[in-house]
C-alpha cells in the first residue's frame, strides 16, 4: 500500500494543479513544528517566484482545492505555509487497510530479486570472540529485512578455512602426534572417521602454533603444510576435513544461541577451485598486469580524490591473498545464484579492501554493472570506559562469555524483582538478555563506534531492548484479559493519545524502506522506541479494560493489537523475541 506521505503529496499536487499552478510545488513533508501541525507543504513559497505573486495568495488558493474530509486541520499561514493535520477518518481507513493487508501492506520492493549477504566472518579452529558480535547481528538483521521486503536472501558465513591457520594447526599436530596416519606419505588405507582432537583441543592448539610463527623452522613448516593442503595432499585434506567438522559444529551451536542462521556455510576453500581459471583469464585479457613480480589489477579512476592502490591478484611468490579469494567468491556467487546484489558486513577498516575488490570485479566483468555491490563497514564495540573491550587480563573476550555475562546480569534482576515464576526464569531471562544485547548494539548507527554498557542496555526503562519487550508484554496482558481481539476493526481516534499512536504506527512502511536503503537497522530501533512510547502514553492516559463503552473499548483493543503486531514484526527483524511475562 502507498505511504501516507505519498498519498497526501499526490492530493496536494492535484490541488496545486486545480488552482492553476505547477503540481511539482505540492511536495508534502513531515512537519518540523509538530506543536503546530503534523505535515506541511512549503511549495507556495517557491511557486511565488515563478508566478510573481504573494506566496500566501497561492497557499490560500491551493487550500480551497483540498478535500477537507481528509484533514482535521488544513490552513494557509503567513508567509505561505500550508499546515495539515490528518482527520480521524483518514487515519482509521489507512490503519484498517494496514491491519488487514499481508505484512501490513508494506511494499515488497525486492520481489523477484536475489541478494547474497556475506556476514559472520568466523574463522575455523578459533572460538567466536566479541569482535564477531557486530557482523553476526547486523548481518542477520539486514538479511531478515531483505527477506521481509521480498528478496530471496542468501546468508553466507564465508568461513576463514583455507589460509595459514590451517597450516599452523597441521604443523603443530605433526609435532605433537607424529604417529598419526595423516603424516605418513605411504599410508593408503582409510583415515579414521573420528577427529584426533576436540574443539577444546583446537582452541588450545591454534594459539600455541600461532605463538611459534616467529620460529623460522616452524614458520616454514606451517607455510609448507598450507601449500601442500591447497595442492591436495591426501592426509592433510583428511585432517582439514576433521578440523572443519569439529569447528563448524561448534560454530553452529554458538550462532544458534545468538539466533543467527546462515543459508550457506561456504568458505575460502570453496572459492579456491575458481582461482586458477580466473587469474589466467585476467592475465590473458590484460586486466591483470605485472608489478614488481606480482600480478595486480589497476583500479584507480580519474575522479579519485585520494590514492587508490592497485588490487593485488597474485603475490610475487605466486600465492593468492584475500582479494584473490574474494574475487573468486564473486565468480562462484554469480554462477550459482545470479544475485542482483551482494552485501558484505565487516569491520569498516576493510573499506579500502572492498573498494579495490569491487572495482576489480567490475573491470574484469565478474560482476555486471546492473548488480549492486555494497560494503557495510561497522564500528568498534568498546568497553564502558570507551576503550577497546578487553577481559581483565587484557585478552579478547569470547562471545559466549559475553552472552553468559549479560544473561547472568539479567537473571539477577529477574529473580530480585520476582518478574516471573521460578520455572519461567531461565526462558524469560534468555529473551530479555538477547534483547538487551542486540538492541544495545543495533540501536547505534552501524558505522559508529559505541560503548558497551551492560547496566544501561539491560535497563527496563529508556531506549533499551527490555523496555521494548516490556511494552509488548504489557499489551499481551491487556489483550489476554480482553479475550479474542484479532478481528476487531480499527476505529477513529477517540482522543489525542490514540491519534498519536495511530500516526506512529503508519510510519512502519517508510521506516523499513529507509532502513533497507541505508543498510541501517538502527532506524528500526528508533521506530519501535517511538512506537513503544506512544503505546505507553496511550495506556497511561486511557482507560482500556475499564472503559464501559464496549464499542469504544473494542477500538482501543484493535489499536493496541495492531501496535503489538508491528512491534513484534520489528523485533523479529532485529532477531529477538518477547516473553509472555515480564
Amino acid at each position: 500500500m502507498e505511504k501516507i506521505l505519498d498519498i497526501i503529496t499526490a492530493k496536494m499536487q492535484r490541488a496545486f494543479a486545480d488552482a492553476g499552478y505547477d503540481p511539482s510545488f505540492g511536495r508534502v513533508t513531515v512537519s518540523n513544528r509538530p506543536d503546530l501541525c503534523e505535515y506541511q507543504c512549503n511549495g507556495a513559497l517557491a511557486a511565488a517566484k515563478q508566478y510573481k505573486c504573494a506566496p500566501i495568495q497561492i497557499a490560500r488558493a491551493v487550500v480551497e482545492k483540498l478535500d477537507a474530509n481528509d484533514y482535521s486541520l488544513v490552513e494557509a499561514v503567513m508567509p505561505g505555509f500550508i499546515n495539515l493535520k490528518l482527520s480521524g477518518s483518514f487515519l482509521q481507513s489507512y490503519l484498517e487497510e494496514m491491519r488487514t493487508a499481508v505484512d501490513f501492506g508494506v511494499k515488497k520492493i525486492g520481489q523477484g530479486k536475489t541478494i547474497v549477504v556475506d556476514y559472520g566472518g568466523a574463522n575455523v579452529a578459533k572460538p567466536l570472540h566479541i569482535g564477531h558480535l557486530r557482523p553476526a547481528i547486523i548481518g542477520e538483521s539486514l538479511k531478515r529485512l531483505y527477506q521481509f521486503m521480498g528478496y530471496i536472501a542468501i546468508g553466507d558465513v564465508h568461513l576463514g578455512d583455507w589460509g595459514l591457520q590451517m597450516g599452523l594447526i597441521i604443523a603443530e599436530l605433526s609435532e605433537r602426534q607424529p604417529e598419526l596416519p595423516y603424516f605418513d606419505d605411504s599410508f593408503t588405507g582409510e583415515y579414521p572417521t573420528e577427529a584426533p582432537f576436540t574443539v577444546s583441543d583446537l582452541e588450545e592448539i591454534y594459539p600455541a602454533a600461532s605463538a611459534k610463527k616467529a620460529d623460522p623452522a616452524f614458520s616454514h613448516k606451517a607455510h609448507q603444510a598450507t601449500l601442500e593442503l591447497q595442492q591436495g595432499r591426501r592426509g592433510y585434506r583428511a585432517l582439514w576435513q576433521h578440523i572443519m567438522n569439529v569447528s563448524v559444529a561448534d560454530l553452529k551451536k554458538n550462532y544458534d544461541n545468538l539466533d543467527v542462521h546462515f543459508e550457506k556455510w561456504l568458505g575460502e576453500s570453496d572459492a579456491d577451485p575458481y582461482i586458477p581459471a580466473m587469474v589466467e583469464d585476467m592475465k590473458a585479457r590484460g586486466i591483470a598486469v605485472q608489478s614488481e613480480g606480482a600480478w595486480v589489477i589497476p583500479v584507480a579512476e580519474p575522479g579519485d580524490k585520494k590514492e587508490m592502490p592497485p588490487c593485488i591478484l597474485v603475490k610475487s611468490d605466486g600465492s593468492a591473498i584475500y582479494a584473490t579469494t574474494d574475487l573468486a567468491t564473486l565468480v562462484q556467487r554469480m554462477q550459482d545464484w545470479h544475485p542482483d546484489k551482494v552485501l558484505y558486513v565487516t569491520d569498516k577498516r576493510q573499506n579500502l579492501h572492498f573498494e579495490q575488490v569491487f572495482r576489480a570485479a567490475r573491470k574484469a566483468g565478474i560482476v555486471p554493472e546492473n548488480v549492486e555491490l555494497e560494503h557495510v563497514g561497522f564500528g568498534t564495540m568498546n568497553g564502558s570506559d570507551g576503550k577497546p573491550f578487553k577481559t581483565r587480563d587484557g585478552g579478547v573476550l569470547r562471545l559466549e562469555q559475553l552472552i553468559a555475562d549479560m544473561t547472568d546480569f539479567v537473571r539477577a534482576k529477574v529473580v530480585e524483582n520476582k518478574i516471573v515464576e521460578d520455572d519461567e526464569v531461565e526462558a524469560t531471562t534468555a529473551k530479555i538478555a538477547m534483547a538487551a544485547l542486540k538492541y544495545g548494539d543495533l540501536s547505534n548507527q552501524p558505522t559508529k563506534d559505541y560503548n558497551f554498557d551492560m547496566e544501561r542496555f539491560a535497563a527496563f526503562e529508556g531506549n533499551t531492548g527490555p523496555y521494548i519487550l516490556y511494552t509488548i508484554v504489557r499489551i499481551k496482558s491487556i489483550l489476554a484479559k480482553y479475550g479474542p481481539w484479532e478481528h476487531l476493526p480499527i476505529q477513529e481516534p477517540a482522543n489525542p493519545f490514540a491519534k498519536d499512536l495511530m500516526i506512529a504506527i503508519t510510519k512502519l512502511g517508510p521506516t523499513l524502506e529507509n532502513a533497507l536503503a541505508s543498510s541501517a537497522p538502527n532506524l528500526i530501533c528508533a521506530y519501535i522506541y517511538e512506537l513503544a512510547g506512544a503505546v505507553n502514553k496511550f495506556y497511561h492516559e486511557t482507560r482500556i479494560l475499564g472503559e464501559e463503552d464496549k464499542a469504544l473499548q473494542a477500538g482501543y483493543i484493535a489499536l493496541i493489537g495492531l501496535a503489538k503486531r508491528c512491534l513484534e514484526q520489528c523485533i523479529d527483524l532485529l532477531a529477538f523475541s518477547a516473553p509472555e511475562k515480564m
